[in-house]
């Protein structure tokens, strides 16, 4: 059973294909979607494995040695467990494997059999933000409220309580610059009327007050902490719905057969894509580790914390700023940025 929650925040830097192996729509390689909202996300699964190859990409193996190369998550990790996450042990192939790869075992589960569960899992990741073009700003982010409120209870979860309603439909921030004439702003070849927050102790002002302070590292981007909190706007869940079905990126690929120059015979594809700049958030949960002996538990037995305490510290400090996730890594897709929110563990 999970005891610890922490929410992480998940921005598309280049679109993104998680697929679903799934094609009896019009698209080929469609991306995976809730199926009784039709929203995007990503699959637990998906998200575990993506994260795991980026924990693992932190230790070099050469002649059966690791070596834990310089990043800032060796530096964070080294904090909180000291030098014992490199100190060296021996797997089953003969290995010389430091303690960090023995977390990682621990954390993520085995490689091979099921001798053992992970203490570590995630939840589905959930579309938070969506970028669609927009009249004025270049492009907007939309929400809706059963989004929000989706988001307001996964805080919950985490011991989190907002200090402020979630707003409704057809509602933008007090500074929202979007508006191309009275209360209208067009997105895509659509007009919504939409109500400006009156003031900064708006909700949705609030919201986006909170997202520019919450979804970016310390020392980030000015540029993108201004445009969240002006450019982003709650419309209908039926509306939201439709954008995110039909305004994803699809793309079309094909092979070019290399003796005639032309495209091979049954190579032409589609493949879906969630944008850049969509913004996805996920739930990191922890356990205490699955062995009963306390000298298998490795970096994860020590005085003053519990297990599961110091399986999500080694999450969150390990856990890269950018990492590749989905699929067509060679062609640059999937890059994605993560932000774990900071306080609160359930």
């Amino acid at each position: 059973m999970f005891k610890k929650a922490k929410l992480f925040f998940i921005i598309c830097e280049t679109p993104l294909h998680c697929g679903s192996g799934n094609n009896i729509g019009i698209v080929d390689l469609p991306i995976q979607r809730e199926r009784h909202t039709d929203f995007p996300k990503v699959e637990g699964s998906s998200l575990k494995g993506g994260i795991r190859e980026a924990f693992e990409e932190l230790v070099d193996i050469k002649d059966k040695k690791a070596v834990f190369l310089e990043t800032p998550s060796k530096e964070k990790l080294k904090k909180v467990f000291s030098s014992a996450i490199e100190e060296y042990w021996k797997d089953k192939d003969g290995n010389a494997l430091i303690k960090f790869n023995e977390a990682i075992f621990l954390s993520f589960g085995p490689e091979e059999g099921s001798d053992y569960a992970g203490a570590l899992g995630f939840s589905d990741a959930r579309l938070l933000l969506f970028p669609v073009k927009s009249m004025k700003g270049v492009f907007a982010w939309v929400t809706c409220p059963q989004v929000l409120e989706r988001f307001k209870n996964d805080f919950k979860l985490c011991g989190i309580t907002l200090p402020f309603e979630m707003p409704k439909e057809n509602a933008a921030s007090n500074g929202c610059s979007l508006f191309i004439k009275d209360n209208r702003i067009v997105l895509e070849e659509y007009t919504f009327e939409i109500t400006k927050d009156s003031d900064a102790n708006g909700n949705c002002t609030k919201l986006t007050e909170w997202l520019s302070q919450n979804l970016f590292p310390a020392g980030g981007s000015q540029f993108w902490m201004d445009k969240i909190k002006k450019d982003i706007v709650i419309i209908p869940n039926e509306e939201f719905r439709d954008f995110v079905t039909l305004s994803t990126e699809v793309i079309t690929r094909t092979k070019i057969n290399n003796e005639t120059g032309t495209v091979q015979d049954g190579a032409l594809f589609d493949e879906e894509y969630l944008p850049s700049e969509t913004i996805l958030y996920s739930l990191a949960l922890a356990s205490p580790v699955f062995k009963k002996e306390d000298a298998d538990k490795g970096i994860f037995k020590q005085n003053g914390k519990t297990e599961e305490e110091l399986v999500m510290e080694f999450f969150t400090n390990g856990l890269p700023e950018v990492i590749q996730l989905g699929g067509n890594a060679t062609i640059g897709k999937g890059i994605i940025r993560t932000k774990v929110l900071e306080g609160g563990t359930q």
